[in-house]
């Protein structure tokens, strides 16, 4: 957190302005009302941290944490693609796979408070293992590092490029590489299914993609509605609104801002 502490003060000095509060969005679960981190699988060593209270302190204003899903979420329906949107699903993928539910404009909680860990689904029950003990989980299919692991997995031995990452199998797959692009439509298959099932659950009037998988969405964009028109035969699932995020790579950051302002100013939607 020093770290973090210290970045942020660098730029509150250059930004020369008074600092009225902050926002966090963090991946992994996450205690919004204490501010406490839980098992946070992408940030090792961080698990059972409160930046909440730590930045707080640091700066002596108020700070709000959210679900990184939730924070982009936020600033999708206050500035970019989920505006005027009452009914909006952000879906993050990367690393893994997070997803934000938005219903009449407000982020839902489930049971004592907690974000919904729809990345972690079951697709397939004879799947892949997943980071979270399960097996076929969404994230363990569809995310980054499962497009890597498939990649892999499907490597001659001693194959010396068995070690692709997410980026450069797109890569070749705009090269027209036969493997990569077979590996893009798995992508696009999982992909669309979990986002059929979460039509099938919701019915939203829109769905924001974002995360550093989504930098590659033309692969596989045509691909993932294709399954999706197949899977959703009983609503009309061709109404629901499919777009990146109109916030591009700074989402996250606006998020984060859009946070602070949800939880202690809840100014209305519709503000420029």
């Amino acid at each position: 957190m020093r770290r973090v502490t210290g970045l942020l003060r660098k730029c509150a000095d250059r930004a020369a302005v008074k600092l009225h509060g902050i926002g966090i969005g963090s991946a992994g679960p996450v205690d919004t009302i204490t501010g406490q981190l839980g098992n946070v699988n992408n940030l090792p060593g961080w698990q059972g941290g409160n930046p909440v209270e730590v930045l707080a302190r640091e700066f002596g204003v108020p700070a709000a944490l959210e679900n990184d899903a939730d924070a982009a979420a936020l600033g999708e329906l206050r500035w970019g693609a989920g505006k005027s949107k009452s009914r909006l699903l952000y879906v993050t993928v990367g690393t893994g796979i997070g997803v934000s539910v938005i219903l009449d404009g407000e982020v839902y909680r489930g049971i004592g408070g907690c974000h919904p860990e729809i990345g972690h689904h079951i697709i397939d029950p004879a799947g892949p293992q997943c980071s979270c003990g399960a097996r076929g989980c969404w994230e363990a299919l569809a995310a980054g590092p499962a497009l890597a692991a498939w990649w892999k997995q499907n490597s001659a031995a001693g194959d010396g490029d068995a070690d692709l990452t997410a980026r450069e199998i797109c890569a070749r797959a705009e090269r027209r590489d036969n493997r990569a692009q077979r590996a893009v439509d798995r992508e696009g298959y999982y992909l669309g299914l979990g986002l059929a099932n979460l039509i099938t659950l919701f019915a939203p009037d829109a769905i924001v993609l974002g995360g550093s998988v989504m930098k590659s969405a033309h692969l596989f964009l045509d691909r993932v509605r294709e399954v999706i028109r197949t899977n959703c035969r009983l609503l009309p699932s061709q109404a629901v609104q499919i777009s990146l995020t109109s916030l591009g790579a700074d989402v996250g950051l606006i998020g984060a801002a859009q946070v602070w302002n949800y939880r202690f100013e809840k100014l209305p939607q519709n503000v420029q």
